[in-house]
């Protein structure tokens, strides 16, 4: 249940460089910089909802289960199957660019995606 909760964005490293690799306008990269995304995250057992809310008060819920695959949707709206391991109290799934860990450290929500050399980190704080 460590992952359940309301995550505030407190810090980013890498965003500029790995939006510019999946393609996201300039306009939108810029838009995006400084915004505090909210990540909201219900936990029963293995059965997760992932819920991000971007700037615009625009969403992307994905409901999950631990390893069984799993319709998701990127913020582009773009759907694709994924299956979402555990692995040492980390969440990882590949999505169609990139591969996203997420997990708790130090009270923090830690994401981290990466697409070949190409790092995003994003850490959010609980509210």
């Amino acid at each position: 249940m460590a992952f359940a909760g309301r995550w505030e964005t407190e810090s980013q490293e890498g965003y500029d460089d790995f939006c510019k690799l999946l393609g996201i306008p300039a306009d939108i990269i810029e838009k995006g910089r400084d915004y505090k995304l909210i990540t909201e995250v219900t936990q029963a057992g293995n059965d997760f909802t992932w819920t991000q809310i971007y700037p615009t008060n625009a969403k992307v819920a994905n409901k999950f289960t631990v390893g069984k695959e799993s319709e998701m949707e990127t913020i582009g709206g773009k759907k694709f199957k994924a299956t979402v391991q555990m692995e040492g109290g980390k969440l990882n799934v590949n999505f169609p660019n990139y591969h996203h860990t997420s997990e708790i450290s130090g009270g923090k929500l830690i994401e981290t995606s990466t697409a070949g050399s190409v790092v995003l980190k994003r850490t959010s704080k609980k509210l």
